[in-house]
């Protein structure tokens, strides 16, 4: 609780601080007193299902604290994996009795640019992106995270526990987002063993993030070319990659949540082969910006990018990783995570 205390506030220290767009600030005539019998109605689009473990589950585990917390009611609404329905969703959504849209990853730039400015009189909150901004979009809140920083340290972790020196990695596609990851993964693979192997597959499907056969193939694959730890970076697809960690007997990274602590109680075994994960905390970050639109301190017409500096991004530090992670290898990420947050160690980013 302490660690997610911080992390909410040192966010916060972001959210409410105009980004380099130029900060548009919702009118305060414009505010509304939200109780819970007056409550802000919000409606989750998601351009996929829950149940990925992961990035979609991690949003919608911020709308139950917001719902649990807030005077917040959330409709969540699940538009598949099929893109023709995502923008038609959203609009829908737009069009219904909501006070605040939320929608998230990168593949919903497009419909997020349709939607949100024909309706000016409705807030729009969108996840893991940003919007072009110098074309309008005031009513529009994009924060992005910088998961590279993160990635960083779970990086080193995988080298340094590696026994075949060889890393696998999954990727749903090869867009800014999932890189983010990538850089990151490998730069800290590459400062804790600098003669690492480092091997990447791509997600070749009409669904990339809702693929775990694909995802399983994919990671026997690389596990047959001798890596022994797997980091999938691709949503639900990564479920079949971890389960091929899991069958195989090698470690794996998991991604977006702590995804050992999700497993443990529907499927210890899998857990027991997840060393750390890299946390993308979805659910923290929106959880914050609807306490600061009941507040009426949110910055709509802004973007935010939240990292480890901010608490946004982290790894999973729990009995796993304490169990497969020696003492001094620990010592040494959480060093290079101090010198991370102080500027002594740049992380390469895919973003500006």
């Amino acid at each position: 609780m302490t660690k997610m205390i911080k992390a909410l506030t040192q966010s916060a220290a972001v959210l409410t601080v105009a980004a380099s767009f130029g900060a548009v600030t919702v009118p305060a005539n414009a505010q509304t007193t939200y109780t819970k019998e007056n409550p802000l109605k919000v409606a989750l689009v998601l351009n996929g299902t829950l149940g990925d473990k992961a990035f979609f589950d991690s949003a919608q585990d911020g709308m139950n604290r917001a719902m649990k917390d807030l005077p917040v009611t959330v409709k969540t609404i699940e538009a598949g994996y099929n893109r023709a329905n995502w923008e038609p969703a959203l609009a829908d959504a737009a069009d219904s009795d909501y006070d605040v849209i939320i929608a998230g990853s990168f593949d919903m730039a497009d419909p997020m640019a349709q939607v949100a400015p024909d309706h000016p009189d409705k807030k729009f909150i969108y996840f893991d992106n940003v919007m072009d901004y110098s074309k309008g979009f005031e009513n529009v809140l994009s924060v992005q995270y910088r998961t590279s920083t993160a990635a960083y340290l779970a990086g080193y972790a995988a080298a340094s526990t590696s026994k075949t020196g060889t890393l696998g990695q999954i990727l749903g596609t090869e867009g800014s987002v999932i890189l983010e990851f990538v850089v990151g993964f490998e730069q800290g693979a590459k400062a804790a063993k600098p003669d690492i192997k480092l091997l990447r597959a791509t997600v070749n499907s009409a669904n990339p993030f809702s693929d775990p056969a694909k995802g399983k193939e994919l990671a026997l694959a690389q596990i047959q070319q001798g890596a022994d730890v797997i980091f999938p970076i691709a949503g639900g697809t990564g479920i079949g990659a971890l389960q091929a960690a899991r069958d195989s007997k090698v470690m794996a990274i998991g991604v977006d949540a702590d995804q050992a602590t999700i497993f443990s109680a529907t499927d210890p075994a899998q857990a027991d082969v997840i060393i750390t994960s890299v946390e993308k905390r979805v659910g923290d970050s929106l959880y914050l910006i609807l306490k600061q639109t009941v507040d009426g301190t949110a910055k709509y017409g802004t973007a935010s990018t939240l990292g480890l500096q901010e608490g946004s991004t982290g790894i999973s530090k729990n009995k796993w990783y304490d169990g497969f992670v020696p003492a001094d290898v620990r010592a040494k990420i959480d060093q290079a995570e101090q010198d991370i947050i102080a500027g002594k160690i740049k992380v390469d980013t895919t973003m500006q």
